[in-house]
């Protein structure tokens, strides 16, 4: 049913998804939508913590990928990952949503499901790549993380329009973090748009 709901996102939009188009799109019976989850909000509070828990994956393997590839190949694979066409309708969707929001406050207490959870992911990875000294000893990767996906969020957000090319991805991230970067030369993978596996 997940991914029912995430192709109506994708197709429609949030305002297209309800429990009746989510049980219509994936072929069950209205009821069975209800009998696994309290209501519409926890259905879909669960589709977003399932968001959120591929988005810790993910994090693990930027953080191994520190060192390696060049900080901006590196950012620009997570980021471009990270707003695939469906995490932007996600997002869209818990802006529209009031009640899922709140009900998404007891994991995200502060900022917005899925992206505070991102630029987490990203400050973590840039403090590793601080102290291998690919970026500056005072870096503010307090601030850098936010504006990098801030940015990139902008540049995807039109989730009718085709994604951005990966090189205007990597332009935005190299603009943003051209202050801190030492010499970006790859590491001893070679680096590449197409990154680390999940």
């Amino acid at each position: 049913m997940f991914a029912a709901a995430e192709r109506i996102l994708l197709r429609d939009g949030p305002h297209a998804l309800t429990s009746r188009a989510v049980t219509a799109e994936a072929g069950v019976a209205k009821g069975v939508l209800h009998r696994h989850f309290a209501d519409f909000d926890a259905f879909l509070a669960e589709l977003i913590e399932d968001r959120i828990v591929r988005i810790g994956g993910q994090a693990a393997v930027l953080r191994e990928s520190a060192g390696t590839g060049t900080v901006a190949g590196n950012l620009t694979v997570v980021l471009s990952d990270v707003f695939s066409s469906v995490a932007v309708a996600i997002v869209a969707l818990i802006t529209f949503r009031d009640d899922l929001r709140a009900r998404l406050r007891a994991t995200t207490p502060r900022g917005i499901p899925l992206l505070t959870e991102a630029v987490a992911m990203i400050a973590s990875y840039l403090a590793v790549e601080r102290d291998l000294g690919r970026i500056d000893a005072d870096a503010d990767v307090g601030t850098l993380a936010p504006t990098l996906l801030g940015a990139s969020h902008l540049l995807f957000a039109d989730r009718t329009g085709a994604a951005p090319e990966p090189e205007a991805v990597r332009d935005l991230v190299t603009a943003v973090i051209a202050g801190v970067v030492r010499d970006d030369i790859p590491g001893p993978r070679d680096e590449g748009i197409p990154g680390p596996p999940r």
